[in-house]
C-alpha cells in the first residue's frame, strides 16, 4: 500500500483519515515518501492517484508545544489562501493526536526548487545570466512585501500576535533569553541593546510576519524568469512589524555584491545580485511601506539572530552544526554594535 520511506507514519490510519475527510483518491494506494525530518517537523510527500500533497507533523519526541506550532502554521496557511502571497495551499488539518500520535496538516505540493538544493551554485539559467539571477533576489523581497499587505484582521488572524508594544517586547524577551543561557560576554551587545531601547520606531503598521524569512524558506518555479512559487515554514509566523522580515533577509547582504569576498560569504552565492538598497526600495514600492529607518531593523535583526544562535551554541554539546555558531555569533553581535554606533538613524 505504501513505499518503504514512510518513516514512522502509520499509513493505515492516515489512509483511513484521508477517506474520512473526503480527500481525493479514495480506494487508490497511498504512496508516502519522507522529504525531511528533524527536531522541528517531519515532512512527507503523499501521492494517491493524481492527487499529491505534503504532510507536516512534529516528530514523536518533539515537545508538546510543537503541536500548537503545527496548528499555528495551518492557521496562517489557510488564511493566505485567496491572497497574492506565494504559498502552498491549505488542504486539510487533523487536530486529533490519536490518528498519527501528533497533530498534522496537509498542504498542496509545490513543483519547484529550493536555493538550499544548490547553495553556492545556482541552477541554469541563473548560474550564467546575471540579469536572470537578479530576479531571484527581487522576487525574494517581493514575497514579504506582498505578505505585509495582507489584511490580517479580515483573514481571521486578529489574535495571532500582539502588535502593541512589539518592539519593547523584542528587547525584553531576547535580553531575558540571553541572561538565562549566558555563557560568555559578547562584544557589541551592550551597545546594541542600549541603542535599541532608545531608538525604536515611533510607530509602525502591524502586519503578518514570517519570522524567519530567508533563502532557506522559499521555493521558486522552474525556469526563467525567476518566479517565487511559495514561502514555506511558518512556525515563527505572527502579527508584528513586517519590516523586521525584510531586515532578516538583508542582515548579511553585502553593500557591494560585486565584492567577490563579501558576496561569497553568504550560504548562497550573492555575486552580481542587486544591492541591499535596491532590494529595500523594491520592497517599499510593492508594500507601500517606507524604509527610511531600515538601519534600526538591521541592528535588531543582527542582534536578535546572534542571541538565537548563541542559545544553540550554549547547548551544542558534541553537535558540530551548533558548535559552529560559536564563531558566527561574536561577528554578528559586533556587526550589530558597530551599526548602532555609526548609523545616522535617530528614531
Amino acid at each position: 500500500m505504501t513505499d518503504t520511506t514512510a518513516g514512522t507514519l502509520d499509513t493505515v490510519r492516515l489512509t483511513a483519515w484521508m477517506d474520512d475527510v473526503g480527500l481525493p483518491g479514495a480506494g487508490q494506494p497511498l504512496v508516502v515518501t519522507q522529504l525531511s525530518g528533524g527536531a522541528q517537523n517531519e515532512i512527507y510527500d503523499l501521492r494517491r492517484g493524481e492527487h499529491r500533497s505534503v504532510l507536516r507533523i512534529p516528530p514523536a519526541t518533539a515537545p508538546a508545544d510543537r503541536d500548537k506550532g503545527i496548528l499555528r502554521e495551518w492557521r496562517i496557511t489557510r488564511a493566505l489562501d485567496g491572497t497574492d502571497v506565494p504559498h502552498a495551499g491549505a488542504v486539510a488539518v487533523c487536530d486529533d493526536p490519536a490518528v498519527l500520535g501528533r497533530v498534522f496538516f496537509l498542504m498542496d505540493y509545490v513543483d519547484g526548487w529550493s536555493p538550499m538544493q544548490h547553495q553556492k551554485q545556482w541552477p541554469e539559467p541563473f548560474a550564467g545570466d546575471t540579469a536572470a539571477r537578479a530576479g531571484l533576489a527581487f522576487q525574494l523581497a517581493e514575497g514579504i512585501a506582498l505578505l505585509s499587505r495582507v489584511d490580517w484582521r479580515e483573514r481571521g488572524l486578529h489574535d495571532l500576535g500582539r502588535p502593541e508594544g512589539f518592539h519593547d517586547r523584542q528587547v525584553q524577551r531576547w535580553t531575558g533569553m540571553f541572561e538565562r543561557i549566558k555563557g560568555r560576554e559578547l562584544d557589541g551587545m551592550d551597545t546594541a541593546t542600549a541603542w535599541l531601547r532608545t531608538h525604536r520606531p515611533l510607530d509602525f503598521i502591524p502586519g503578518v510576519m514570517h519570522g524567519d524569512y530567508q533563502w532557506a524558506n522559499v521555493i521558486y518555479h522552474h525556469g526563467d524568469p525567476a518566479r517565487l512559487a511559495a514561502i514555506v515554514d511558518w512556525e515563527m509566523g505572527t502579527i508584528g512589524d513586517p519590516k523586521l522580515d525584510l531586515a532578516w533577509m538583508l542582515r548579511d547582504w553585502p553593500d557591494d555584491t560585486h565584492d567577490l569576498e563579501a558576496a561569497s560569504a553568504s550560504y548562497v552565492d550573492l555575486r552580481g545580485m542587486p544591492s541591499r538598497d535596491r532590494l529595500a526600495a523594491h520592497y517599499a514600492e510593492v508594500s507601500g511601506r517606507q524604509v527610511d529607518d531600515m538601519d534600526y531593523y538591521l541592528v535588531l535583526a543582527k542582534w536578535k539572530l546572534a542571541i538565537v544562535l548563541e542559545q544553540g551554541f550554549q547547548r551544542a554539546g558534541d553537535n558540530p552544526k551548533l558548535r559552529a555558531f560559536g564563531a558566527i555569533v561574536p561577528r554578528l553581535m559586533r556587526s550589530a554594535g558597530e551599526l548602532a554606533e555609526t548609523t545616522d538613524y535617530r528614531g
